[in-house]
């Protein structure tokens, strides 16, 4: 026997899934990218380079885990970045995203000092997700070896991006950027600004230097690892950052920042809802268009990463 359904059970319903849908809706923007995850599985038999045993990070961390957390905030595609420096791991994220459309573009982990590189990158790039290469120290200390001057040439030349990792110095970008003026290139995590109380003039004027490359833009992400001794309980204010986040908007302007949670690793420094509201009040300031490219339209431009109808 059916039973009836009263006025008031009716709008209590809706009204649930009104919540839910709201639940899921983008607060900011009408889409929202996040392009800076890791996925990884410690317990592959093979196992992985990073992150190390013992620690929080070491567990198996998939793109389920990730939409768990990011979802509830509109948040459903991602580019994902390489950490490990093994040049099979980047075959495992790209078989993973075969099946997980929420990946819309892979950021993968290759040295152009190891044996195969042309061949390997040539490979990988044959696949329309792989969409970059990021390098750290290495390429710091030996961007004008030939070896490194020939990678960035291919790279430039096969469409892909730079993501550059680790800096210590962000005049060393403009270098880069000046060299190679076809290669789009993305600076990792503020350009390792460190904590907003204690910024070295060396980093703003370094990332002033690079902003004035039209191929630089700048990953506005590690806010919260950054600040010293958070133990996962950053401040969720985002004026606390001002001095980072207003020297970037100052430097790179609205269509050369970009999003990026750096999730999981940005447990240590605070929960990823955290992490979203401190970026997300700020560039609710500055106005819709503001969002709209910083969490979506200047990543397409500087990755461009492919629709999948996540």
């Amino acid at each position: 026997m059916k039973r009836k359904l009263t006025r008031r059970a009716f709008l209590a319903s809706t009204a649930g899934l009104g919540a839910a849908a709201l639940a899921t809706e983008p607060k900011v923007a009408s889409r929202i990218i996040d392009t800076h995850t890791h996925f990884y599985d410690p317990t592959r038999p093979e196992g992985v380079p990073w992150p190390t045993p013992g620690t929080p990070l070491y567990r198996p961390v998939y793109p389920k885990d990730w939409l768990e957390l990011a979802s509830p905030h509109g948040i459903r595609e991602t580019v994902v970045v390489e950490a490990s420096k093994l040049v099979e791991d980047n075959d495992w994220i790209l078989r993973l995203a075969e099946k997980e459309k929420c990946i819309v573009g892979f950021i993968g982990h290759l040295e152009p000092m190891q044996p195969g590189f042309e061949n390997h990158l040539k490979r990988l790039a044959r696949n329309p997700l792989f969409r970059g290469v990021r390098m750290g120290g290495s390429l710091l200390m030996d961007h004008e070896k030939p070896e490194y001057r020939s990678a960035l040439k291919l790279m430039a030349s096969l469409d892909l991006t730079l993501d550059v990792n680790g800096l210590r110095d962000p005049s060393l970008v403009d270098k880069i950027a000046s060299a190679m003026p076809d290669l789009r290139i993305v600076i990792d995590h503020c350009g390792n600004c460190g904590d907003p109380r204690q910024l070295k003039p060396e980093w703003k004027s370094g990332m002033k230097a690079a902003a004035a490359r039209p191929n630089v833009w700048c990953k506005v992400s590690a806010l919260a690892e950054m600040v010293q001794n958070v133990q996962g309980n950053a401040p969720d204010d985002c004026n606390f950052y001002a001095p980072i986040l207003d020297h970037l908007w100052q430097c790179f302007g609205p269509e050369k920042v970009v999003f990026g949670s750096n999730w999981p690793v940005s447990d240590k420094g605070a929960s990823f809802a955290t992490v979203f509201k401190i970026v997300s009040d700020y560039f609710s300031a500055k106005g819709k268009e503001a969002c709209e490219q910083y969490f979506w339209k200047n990543s397409l431009r500087a990755y461009k990463w492919i629709e999948r109808g996540a």
